[in-house]
């Protein structure tokens, strides 16, 4: 009886070591992966040579894909790949990598996946940057192999009738103007979808929001989670002559949001906001990394003078 008990004993330790070893071993791998990974995007980031800066993001690619193969890479948190926005699902079903790389006429191409959590073997989603043939982004839905590229920084669970992920991006531009967006992410048949109809803005529903304003301006585009409210700068052009040109346009410090309801979010203007942060577009960090601010919203019946 006790020979048996000491031979199961052992046969558990024996397994339980060799389990220690293989995960050992797998983070190990996932170390050396990440360090090429950290090099790899301190080159696109940084490197003045826009040839350079794309051979290190072609690379990059390949060695992420191949870090993303060993086995239980989804546990690993990259945390300290800095030139890399990375964003967990709340329910842990995937997570999203998305970054840029800039072209020296000043505007950006976007790179991203979504890693699904299967458990096992990788599943993976390119994301394949196609703004520039999207005519009609706010209208338009479409799935990874036509993604209007932007970097996240913030993902908004939604449960419901029509459950759905809303994420927060900055998109960059040009040279003369900023883009942030409100993209929203969905899953049919277990592949995903970007865009929905959810937006309930004063004229029509949208499928996703885009903001442009010029890149001598900060834009304010944040979630309150105790409020289930988006909120944004009020953008507007320096002229009313200028309304066609929203390369010129700023904040004027009122603000709007869109609000959850039943599923769907709501508009609603002219938001009083207290403490709101400062955020800069110049050089991009990521706000996800920081918590989110105690502001407090009330709605108010006079508009600021504009």
């Amino acid at each position: 009886m006790i020979k048996q008990f000491c031979i199961t004993l052992l046969a558990i330790f024996t397994f339980y070591s060799a389990f220690a070893q293989f995960q050992q071993k797998d983070l190990a791998t996932l170390n050396m992966y990440r360090d090429s990974l950290k090099s790899l995007g301190n080159t696109f980031i940084n490197n003045p040579d826009e040839l350079a800066r794309k051979n290190a993001n072609y690379t990059f690619i390949k060695t992420l894909v191949s870090a993303l193969r060993t086995p239980n890479s989804f546990l690993y948190k990259f945390d300290s790949l800095q030139s890399v926005s990375i964003l967990n699902s709340p329910d842990s079903r995937f997570r999203i990598f998305s970054w840029h790389i800039a072209n020296d006429d000043g505007s950006y191409r976007f790179y991203g996946a979504i890693q699904m959590n299967t458990g096992g073997a990788l599943k993976l989603y390119p994301l394949e940057d196609y703004s520039p043939l999207i005519a009609h982004p706010e209208d338009t839905v479409t799935d990874n192999s036509k993604w209007y590229g932007a970097q996240y920084y913030t993902i908004i669970p939604v449960q419901g009738a029509n459950p759905h992920y809303v994420l927060l991006g900055w998109k960059g531009y040009t040279d003369r103007s900023t883009k942030k967006v409100i993209d929203v992410l969905s899953f049919k048949n277990d592949k995903p979808v970007l865009g929905m109809p959810v937006f309930n803005g004063k004229d029509k529903k949208r499928s996703r929001l885009v903001f442009q304003y010029t890149r001598q301006a900060s834009m304010l585009l944040r979630y309150v989670p105790g409020e289930n409210l988006i909120v944004f700068d009020n953008l507007v052009p320096p002229d009313k002559k200028m309304k066609d040109q929203p390369d010129t346009y700023g904040p004027d410090l009122s603000y709007n949001g869109y609000r959850l309801k039943n599923g769907r979010w709501e508009l609603t203007e002219n938001l009083d906001m207290r403490n709101v942060p400062n955020e800069s577009d110049a050089a991009f960090i990521d706000p996800g990394q920081l918590p989110p601010p105690k502001l407090e919203v009330k709605p108010i019946t006079k508009k600021p003078v504009q």
